[in-house]
């Protein structure tokens, strides 16, 4: 986080005023829903690449076993 606040030199106004737009946006009843269903995408995403990992791994490990028979 503190290097995006860095990198876009965010001070605590900023902030502030991102705040005030986003809730005069959506509402202040809507953001929770917004907030549950951006976790809920987070969450399957992260199950998503670790199911994705294994396979990846093994895809990975033949790839390199079919580059040493070549050499060989």
């Amino acid at each position: 986080m503190n290097a995006l606040y860095i990198a876009l030199e965010l001070t605590p106004g900023h902030i502030m005023v991102i705040v005030v737009v986003i809730l005069l946006f959506f509402g202040g009843k809507k953001i929770p829903e917004l907030m549950k269903g951006l976790g809920s995408g987070v969450k399957e995403f992260k199950k998503a690449a670790q199911d994705d990992a294994p396979a990846a791994k093994k895809e990975e490990d033949s790839s390199l076993n079919g580059q040493k028979d070549e050499a060989n």
